[in-house]
């Protein structure tokens, strides 16, 4: 079953690092809804004419919860004339723990959310005002008591570690904030310096200080030592769950499982094939109205399709399966992955149980350059 990714590229106000696509100007709300509703209808009549089953919906961006209760149900009704919701679909709704109220709560669960995803990046209000968030600390707290006692089972909160002013202390500060209010699912994230972005300019000026590899990679350790502890699954290489409550819309990008995409910006993939729409607010619009999809899309080769299933799947706690790779992409990629892998399991980055290499601990901290060595060139 596919899942579905619907991008809301609007914010309140710009953090420093962010480099996703979206706009702090409200004015085109009211019809950016209209167009993503208009390309759910027109991208399915393109593509197949049965309704399809879908399994996750997740609404991304910037901030989906600034939409309004009446947008929402347009975005559902459209939704449910194009596919078949699973008994057991999960919908996930990121949200800034600002906008987070009981009476939204209420309206969320009422319209089918039934899952959250709420940008906290820290319970530090020092930490929150250099990165320009939007919330305070206690706003943070506040909402995450608002989410449990509106009976939310199934909720995530993201971290960002690696900043120039997190001390280790305030670092476990911050992760013991989430195992002490038993938080299931929480995604983590460096800080990472964005070119162009108003982090990158700053720290180019000498405004902000820049950030730390070395200690980050130490905040790395840390945290996966502290979630271990507490019964977390380090299911991928940024997400902790509780067992039974991974994220399964995200886990079907690492499994390489196809969604659609609707809004500007938005990434779909269907096994042989990316595309993506325009990521400018007017000209999607626009092209909506005249009932054209502005998109681009790229044919993946049967190497790009190999070195993204050694990339996603290497972030997995199962790993990289040899046997899968011998039976789509033949035998002699399995032996050359296997013989390229092995001055990684010498240096104990990584092992292989039975038919699977898997990143050790230590071998995480360099999941990105291990990946690439294992690409394969395109003849």
């Amino acid at each position: 079953m596919s899942g579905v990714y619907i991008h809301i590229p609007f914010c309140k106000q710009a953090c420093y690092y962010c480099n996703f696509h979206f706009s702090t100007s409200m004015g085109q709300k009211e019809k950016m809804v209209e167009a993503i509703v208009k390309e759910i209808g027109l991208v399915i009549i393109s593509q197949k004419n049965e309704r399809e089953v879908i399994s996750t919906v997740y609404f991304g961006g910037g901030t989906p919860s600034i939409l309004a209760l009446d947008e929402l149900k347009l975005i559902f009704e459209a939704l449910h004339k194009r596919f078949v919701f699973a008994d057991d679909i999960e919908i996930t709704l990121e949200a800034n723990p600002d906008d987070i109220t009981e009476l939204k709560l209420k309206e969320w669960k009422d319209s089918g959310i039934n899952r959250l995803s709420v940008g906290i990046q820290s319970f530090l209000d020092e930490e929150l005002i250099w990165m320009n968030r939007a919330h305070t600390a206690a706003e943070s707290i506040a909402c995450i008591d608002l989410i449990k006692a509106a009976a939310f089972t199934n909720f995530s909160v993201d971290l960002i570690y690696g900043s120039p002013i997190l001390s280790d202390t305030d670092w476990k500060r911050n992760v013991e904030t989430v195992i002490e209010k038993n938080i299931p699912h929480i995604s983590c994230y460096a800080l990472t310096v964005e070119p162009k972005t108003a982090l990158d300019k700053m720290i180019a000026l000498h405004k902000k200080e820049p950030v730390d590899a070395e200690k980050q990679a130490h905040q790395f350790l840390l945290l996966m030592n502290w979630m271990e502890d507490a019964g977390y699954e380090h299911y991928e290489i940024s997400n902790f769950a509780k067992p039974g409550l991974r994220s399964k819309h995200n886990s079907s990008y690492w499994l390489g499982e196809s969604y659609y995409a609707f809004g500007p910006a938005a990434h779909a993939y269907d096994g042989n094939s990316r595309r993506w729409n325009i990521a400018n607010n007017s000209l999607y619009i626009q092209s909506l109205q005249q009932n054209i999809i502005p998109f681009e899309e790229e044919i993946l080769t049967e190497t790009q399709q190999l070195n993204e299933y050694i990339m996603t799947s290497l972030r997995t706690m199962e790993g990289l399966d040899l046997d899968y790779v011998n039976k789509r992409f033949g035998e002699d990629k399995c032996i050359k992955i296997l013989n390229a892998s092995m001055k990684y399991a010498d240096a104990r980055k990584l092992k292989k149980i039975n038919q699977k290499i898997i990143l050790t601990r230590e071998g995480k901290l360099f999941a990105d350059r291990i990946s690439s060595d294992l690409f394969f060139e395109e003849v």
